[in-house]
């Protein structure tokens, strides 16, 4: 096998006429360059040097080596340089999936400060939810997911920020327990009420005081921990429209059509009209995180949006 290192002797030797001046370029000694010519020949199987008296000139063989090493040198100059750079945060990209209420609220934050500190990084954006976008991460079509799961009711929250851990507690944990999890916020579940709604003022309602309520709730999948906790609470909601749009939402009990659930980051990003936000009690959460593979948590780029993710979660 040919080595970089000894093609670089091998120009010296060509460009300088000997070993001594060869080594002086290469800040070496001229046995030490006299020994890497004797493995680089061992190498090809055929002498690449004709030596006579002191002087050095090329075989054939020499001259086509070479030739070809310029472009080799190069392009393995232009490799080591751009992965240096990567490594340094002087470049790099990061492919990032997010759910539509992440990208609206910590994803903005988060790259924009990641900018601010890695000009070269780029990052690009796409929308997904969980379960999707774990699947994304894990065929390759993304390098952070932004995910989450929801607690189970009256949970304690879990912990806020930290170092990534590996998934294994909780609802649902062994869907990402080959995955690297960066915990970012516990986001509790408020209730949405028209303003004019009985309980638009109270400080903190108990779901089953909505039970007479016509519901405005998201997919089957979305809305099944809510259904659990009403039904927990003796009654099943009438969901008279389904939307996993939050500005449809908000729209609709500002209507005065229903009530709903949602989380706290999906009110930070919509501004509801006419409708107020309540405290619902059980308590209900949603856990964010940020996954990546493992190996993908070594690299520089993905490492640092991660920590970024984490500062914009900090409320």
């Amino acid at each position: 096998m040919i080595e970089a290192r000894h093609l670089r002797v091998l120009r010296a030797v060509a460009a300088t006429g000997s070993f001594s001046a060869a080594g002086r370029e290469l800040g070496c000694t001229q046995p030490a360059v006299s020994q890497q010519m004797k493995a680089l020949e061992a190498s090809v199987g055929t002498p690449l040097l004709i030596r006579t008296g002191r002087e050095m000139r090329l075989t054939q063989a020499g001259e086509a080596l070479v030739r070809h090493a310029a472009g080799i040198i190069a392009g393995l100059t232009a490799a080591e340089e751009e992965v240096a750079a990567i490594a340094g945060l002087r470049a790099g990209r990061v492919r990032l999936v997010s759910f539509p209420s992440g990208s609206s609220t910590l994803v903005p934050t988060a790259l924009a400060a990641l900018r601010a500190a890695h000009p070269g990084t780029r990052v690009s954006l796409e929308e997904a939810e969980p379960p999707h976008s774990v699947e994304m991460l894990r065929e390759g079509d993304c390098d952070v997911a932004l995910a989450f799961r929801y607690e189970e009711w009256g949970e304690a929250p879990r912990n806020k920020g930290g170092g990534g851990r590996r998934a294994g507690e909780g609802a649902g944990a062994e869907e990402w327990d080959d995955l690297v999890v960066r915990p970012l916020l516990s986001d509790r579940l408020v209730g949405l009420v028209p303003e004019g709604h009985r309980l638009a003022r109270a400080e903190s309602v108990a779901i089953g005081e909505l039970a007479d309520d016509p519901w405005i709730a998201g997919c089957p999948r979305c809305r099944g921990q809510l259904v659990e906790v009403c039904e927990s609470a003796g009654f099943t909601p009438r969901i008279d429209f389904a939307t996993d749009d939050y500005p449809a939402v908000v729209s609709l009990v500002g209507a005065g059509l229903g009530v709903a659930v949602l989380p706290e980051l999906a009110i930070e990003s919509v501004r509801p009209k006419r409708a107020r936000t309540v405290t619902v009690e059980p308590a209900l959460r949603r856990e964010i995180v940020a996954l990546t593979l493992p190996d993908l948590a070594q690299v520089p780029a993905v490492a640092a949006t991660l920590n970024e993710l984490a500062r914009a979660a900090v409320r």
